[in-house]
């Protein structure tokens, strides 16, 4: 369900310990799979629901997993006798290839939301290439919802740094970023202002778009101040099993989403505050816009506060860094730049790794103070690229 990038085996072992998720995706599996049924674990981790698929009696397992704690895997695998029925495969889902289609699609790679980095396509893509007609996707459904939130203890944690210190620093330049992000906060249920509102359902057997935006809004029941809304999702892993991570819900390892509002909220008897929720996959990840108002009860026409919000302002962004990306930049590869460039163009399967930080040496005196600089260089480029 996480990045591969940064995390470590210790982190696969607290998924694991959060039995409310893993004992709902095992149940799962104990239902799903029949004698002999092929299974693909995409984001298998050190292996445990490929583990347990096998041990309820599947056939075959292709277990996939960008980073190296697929090593792990490999030796558990060994030491349970699930070697035999089970392929790893180091990768990314959506660029490999399975010798036939499955049974069963496992996966559980999002993160505290479902639209989380890669998720929603990689789904897609594995329903699409990898699944046989009448398989079994797990988890089937998720719906996300919302809820307004009064929690100053949460809003402090966006603003508190850039308004107030103990240095006498003005700060403030550091506040319209925050407020422009969200985070994995969890009020509790006692914060929720309102009843929980549909903000969008993903059902894995029939989703096509990976972006997702609503409208939402609510009659306030009483005087009040919002700070912001949660956001969580209900999971549907099989017919009659689920799990959740909304507010009071037993807390799970995703945690759950908190949006800050500009300023916070005063409301009345009666107001009604509008939300538009939108969130986009743009590149490797998503731009989250939420536009806030609250209309007066007296009079609708009349807005009281409005806001509008989005992940795109949450991130610091040079004059150079802009330009940089613009449609009409002209780049020009740097110096790290072109000794990436020169270590590709020698990765060619005809010299050792050896060979090239010799290379790298004498083209670069002046860059690497080692053989075993160059080498370590070399080696990254390597590790990602190499296909052998």
């Amino acid at each position: 369900m996480f990045n591969v990038s940064g995390y470590t085996v210790a982190s696969y072992g607290s998924m694991i310990t959060d039995k409310t998720r893993t004992n709902a995706y095992v149940e799962a599996l104990r239902k799903a799979v029949t004698p002999g049924c092929r299974v693909l674990d995409i984001g298998t981790g050190t292996g445990i629901f490929a583990f347990m698929a096998c041990r309820f009696g599947a056939g075959r397992v292709y277990a996939i997993e960008p980073d190296d704690a697929i090593q792990v895997a490999r030796e558990i695998a060994n030491d349970n006798g699930f070697s035999d029925k089970i392929e790893f495969i180091q990768g990314v889902s959506t660029r490999v290839d399975l010798p036939e289609k499955v049974d069963i699609i496992i996966a559980d790679i999002h993160g505290i939301l479902p639209l989380y980095e890669q998720f929603l396509p990689t789904i897609i893509d594995a329903r699409t290439r990898f699944l046989k007609p009448g398989g079994i996707i797990i988890p089937q459904k998720e719906t996300m919802w919302a809820a307004l939130v009064d929690s100053g203890k949460i809003y402090e944690q966006f603003i508190i740094p850039w308004t107030k210190n103990d240095y006498d620093i003005d700060m403030k330049a550091g506040l319209e970023i925050t407020i422009n992000s969200w985070s994995d906060s969890r009020p509790a249920s006692k914060d929720l202002l309102t009843e929980p509102q549909c903000w969008g359902t993903f059902d894995y057997a029939s989703i096509k778009n990976v972006d997702c935006e609503a409208d939402m809004s609510w009659i306030m029941k009483k005087t009040g101040t919002a700070h912001g809304f949660a956001l969580w999702f209900d999971s549907t892993v099989l017919d009659g099993i689920s799990i959740s991570n909304a507010p009071g819900n037993p807390e799970l390892v995703y945690g759950s989403g908190f949006f800050p509002f500009s300023k916070p909220l005063k409301f009345e008897i009666n107001d009604t505050v509008k939300v538009f929720l939108s969130a986009n996959l743009v590149g490797e990840d998503y731009t989250w816009l939420w536009k806030t108002e609250v209309l007066d009860d007296h009079d609708p026409q009349t807005v009281k506060a409005a806001f509008k919000q989005s992940t795109f302002f949450g991130v610091p962004l040079t004059s150079a860094s802009l330009k940089k990306r613009s449609a009409r930049n002209v780049p020009v590869l740097s110096k790290e730049g072109n000794i990436d460039r020169f270590i590709l163009e020698l990765i060619n399967g005809s010299r050792t790794l050896d060979m090239i930080a010799q290379m790298l040496v004498e083209e670069f005196p002046d860059y690497f103070a080692s053989w075993e600089e160059a080498l370590a260089r070399a080696g990254r480029l390597s590790n990602k690229y190499d296909q052998s």
